[in-house]
């Protein structure tokens, strides 16, 4: 079991022993690069006193770096950490610190845009508050997996239905009624659920697995894990032991909205005169400088919030729409964009090798010198994500990507070289290998060329990448791109 030391850290912040692998502030996590601190934003929102702390946090006990990272959850992060008491004091004043029994599991989950999406059937947001406050007022559930994950998706147009959540309630319309559609290891069940109801049957879940599982290995198994050896029907009959009322069994189908674009870029609001911006970060990288100058931001013309996004972006909601170029602008001056064709909008990367030992490669190095790259060389129209995995376990985007970059290792004349594996398209795990091995320095001219041979051979200006490639076969793509040229 990993116990950091004291001698390890300065007036360390009360950590505890972290048999695991997730990251807290309470729950010490080393890297190449230092100790990791994961700060967790239920719902992902920020107001901008936090927004000032969390850059004062990694400013004072931060590495080197002094920068702020947006995780695949939603959390802030900051690497290299030496905590002091004084640091954790100053982050509970502004409730950014919960209990340390339970702060491993991981963040809960919502739209980014909930309460301000024009389509959305529910506003999640008091759903998260309430399932918090039961997490944080129950220090028993520490024995839970802190893979333990659930969402509330309202039914809108940022859908969080594809993110990697062992339990999900996505909101459907029957009838006129407003249902949570329940979703277990990604996977639909026939259950609807009325809104009240969601807490209880989380509830009910964490008591089954609690019940089942001995809390004291080291590695607890996923709840999902428990699910599968069960089956689904026996696990149901087993929760519905723990609740005051019974599930609701529904026979529709009904039809979940995936779709995540709308989250970048300027969008009106369902409040009228107002709307949104969704803004790409590099690699979901914020220094302090652009931290602070976001704060002043939305204090200027927004509501004195930030959202964070499960897509390592980050959205500045309630502007008054004559004040959108305005913001747009600032956005720009921060070195920041908003374009959801820039290439950073789909680029996704792991820690890499520089803080994580699986890490074949480099991964944030390379995606940042990828999109320099790209940037000089092609315009998008339509975003293309590229996903940087550094091992198979593919911690940073567990979804489809349009590529796929798996590090690799090589022995070229006897020198030790790093590069990737390349997939394409939606089939089987990371898509359909191309190249077994491509060098990191040859890497930005082969994803070069692959781009712009779907932008001149695909049929019709709207066709994704991914509709695009897998059209064809391997030995055609390949051929393309071992060419001269297009003829």
């Amino acid at each position: 079991m990993f116990k950091i030391s004291v001698d390890q850290v300065d007036d360390p912040l009360r950590l505890l022993d972290n048999p695991l692998t997730c990251p807290g502030l309470f729950y010490a996590t080393p890297a190449i690069d230092g100790v990791i601190s994961r700060i967790r934003i239920p719902s992902g929102i920020l107001t901008s006193q936090q927004v000032r702390i969390v850059a004062d946090y990694a400013t004072n006990f931060g590495g080197s770096d002094k920068n702020v990272y947006v995780t695949n959850r939603a959390n802030l992060q900051v690497r290299g950490i030496r905590g002091t008491e004084t640091a954790l004091i100053t982050l509970r004043s502004v409730g950014l610190a919960g209990i340390p029994e339970v702060d491993h599991i991981r963040n809960i989950m919502s739209s980014p845009t909930a309460g301000i999406d024009k389509d959305e059937l529910i506003d999640t947001r008091y759903l998260v508050r309430e399932l918090d406050e039961y997490i944080c007022s129950h220090k028993e559930l520490g024995g839970l997996s802190p893979k333990f994950s659930v969402a509330f998706d309202g039914g809108g147009k940022v859908s969080v239905c594809q993110q990697p959540n062992e339990i999900t309630f996505a909101a459907v319309k029957e009838n006129t009624s407003i249902y949570f559609h329940l979703l277990i290891g990604g996977e639909a069940t026939n259950i609807l659920l009325k809104p009240e109801e969601c807490i209880f049957v989380v509830a009910a879940f964490a008591q089954l697995y609690l019940n089942e599982v001995d809390i004291t290995e080291k590695r607890k198994p996923r709840l999902k894990k428990l699910f599968q050896e069960k089956g689904l029907s026996k696990t149901l009959e087993q929760a519905q032991k723990y609740l005051p009322f019974s599930l609701n069994v529904s026979n529709n189908t009904h039809t979940l909205n995936t779709n995540t674009n709308y989250h970048l870029g300027a969008h009106p609001q369902r409040q009228k005169g107002y709307s949104y911006i969704g803004i790409v970060l590099p690699l979901g990288k914020l220094n302090t400088n652009q931290l602070y100058n976001l704060a002043s931001l939305v204090d200027s013309y927004g509501s004195s919030v930030l959202r964070l996004t499960p897509w390592q972006n980050i959205i500045i909601p309630d502007i008054k729409n004559e004040f959108i170029p305005e913001v747009q602008e600032h956005i720009e001056n921060l070195g920041l964009h908003w374009s959801v064709n820039h290439i950073y909008s789909s680029l996704v990367a792991c820690t890499g090798n520089k803080g994580c030992a699986s890490s074949a490669t480099d991964t944030k190095s390379d995606a940042l010198a990828l999109a320099e790259y790209l940037q000089q060389h092609i315009t998008l129209d339509i975003p293309v994500k590229i996903h940087f995995t550094g091992c198979s376990k593919s911690c940073a985007y567990h979804g489809k990507s349009d590529i796929t970059l798996l590090g690799a290792q090589k022995i070229e004349n006897n020198i030790l070289t790093e590069g990737y594996q390349i997939f394409v398209g939606s089939e089987q795990n990371f898509g359909r290998e191309i190249y077994s091995f491509i060098n990191q320095t040859q890497l930005p001219k082969v994803i070069l060329r692959l781009l712009q041979v779907y932008k001149l051979l695909r049929k019709h200006n709207h066709d994704s990448f991914g509709e695009w490639v897998d059209q064809y076969t391997v030995c055609e793509i390949q051929h393309w791109l071992n060419a001269g040229g297009i003829t």
